[in-house]
């Protein structure tokens, strides 16, 4: 079973509106998250803020 974190950001994209955005705010990268997204269809861009936070930002790939 896939950690709580994961199934919230699944159902989350879900309800993603087509050219809709989902961003997470994580004090630690998520790179296994990277291969479930785009196997699943969707595209990333990660920024690292000055605090090291990581903002994930998700789209749907056909409108990234």
């Amino acid at each position: 079973m896939p950690p709580e974190p994961l199934n919230l950001t699944l159902e989350a994209l879900d309800t993603l509106p087509p050219g809709g955005e989902v961003v997470l705010l994580l004090y630690r990268e998520p790179t296994p998250l990277y291969d479930v997204l785009r196997r699943n269809g969707y595209t990333h861009r990660t920024e690292v803020n000055s605090d090291g936070e990581f903002a994930i930002h998700i789209r749907h790939a056909s409108t990234a």
